[in-house]
C-alpha cells in the first residue's frame, strides 16, 4: 500500500522566483508583451499545434482561450527586473487521483531562451508539482523530431521512457511523441542541482555558468549512492 495523500490541483495564484514569476495568463496585461516578444520568430510554432498568428489581435484571440482553460493551465512567464512577460507555459493532462501532472505548451521567447529564466522557470513549475501540490510523477512531452525538446528535457532531469509511434496528427503531419519523466523520489536530487545551478555563486562576472546542470546533477547523484 502506498503512503500518499492525493495531489491537489494547481490554483490561479502566481508561483514566484528570484529572477521570473509565473503569472496566471491575463490577456489584458500579458497578450501584447508576448506577442512583441514572439512576433517573426515563426520557429518557434514548428512543433505547436496552433501558430504562428498573421497579427496582434489574432494571437489576442488564441492567447484569450489560452486564458480561459483550465487543463491545461496557462501562465505568462514574467521578468522580475523588467516586469515583462517574455514566454508562456502551462500544467496540462492533470491526473490528481494518480499524482501525475505534465508540463507543456512551452513557448519561450528568444529573449528567454537559453538564460537563467528559463531553467527557474522550469524549476519553479517541478517545485510546485512537487512540494506544494503533492504529485508523484512530472511528465515532458514533444514530437521526437524536436531535437531542441528532447535535448531541454534531459538537461532538467526529465528521463527518456521511450516514443509513442503514430501518437497524433499535428498540423497534418504524423507526429511521434517523446515521453520523459521525473518522479518524487528522484526529486530531492533534481530540486538540489536546480538550486546549485541557479545559485549566483555558479556564475561569473559576464553571467557564464562555471558548472553544467548536468555536472552538478550528476555530482549530487554520486555523493548520494
Amino acid at each position: 500500500m502506498l503512503n500518499w495523500t492525493l495531489a491537489q490541483l494547481p490554483d490561479r495564484k502566481p508561483i514566484v522566483g528570484e529572477a521570473v514569476r509565473l503569472e496566471p495568463l491575463d490577456p489584458s496585461r500579458h497578450a501584447n508583451q508576448i506577442y512583441s516578444a514572439v512576433v517573426g520568430a515563426d520557429e518557434l510554432w514548428h512543433y505547436l499545434p496552433y501558430g504562428p498568428f498573421d497579427s496582434e489581435p489574432a494571437f489576442g484571440a488564441w492567447l484569450a482561450d489560452c486564458a480561459a482553460s483550465t487543463d491545461p493551465l496557462f501562465y505568462a512567464i514574467v521578468d522580475h527586473a523588467t516586469d515583462v512577460a517574455k514566454g508562456v507555459g502551462s500544467y496540462l493532462r492533470m491526473s490528481p487521483q494518480h499524482g501525475v501532472i505534465e508540463i507543456g505548451h512551452l513557448l519561450f521567447s528568444p529573449l528567454l531562451q537559453r538564460t537563467r529564466h528559463a531553467t527557474e522557470a522550469i524549476y519553479l513549475w517541478s517545485r510546485h508539482a512537487f512540494d506544494a501540490l503533492g504529485y508523484r510523477r512530472l511528465e515532458w512531452k514533444c514530437n521526437a523530431a524536436n531535437l531542441p525538446s528532447r535535448r531541454a528535457a534531459e538537461r532538467f532531469g526529465f528521463t527518456f521512457e521511450g516514443v509513442f509511434r503514430q501518437h497524433m496528427v499535428v498540423k497534418d503531419r504524423n507526429r511521434d511523441t517523446a515521453w520523459y519523466s521525473i518522479i518524487d523520489g528522484e526529486w530531492p536530487a533534481r530540486r538540489a542541482a536546480f538550486e546549485a545551478w541557479l545559485s549566483s555563486d555558479n556564475f561569473d562576472h559576464d553571467g557564464l555558468q562555471r558548472r553544467s546542470l548536468a555536472d552538478l546533477r550528476d555530482g549530487i547523484e554520486a555523493g548520494a549512492d
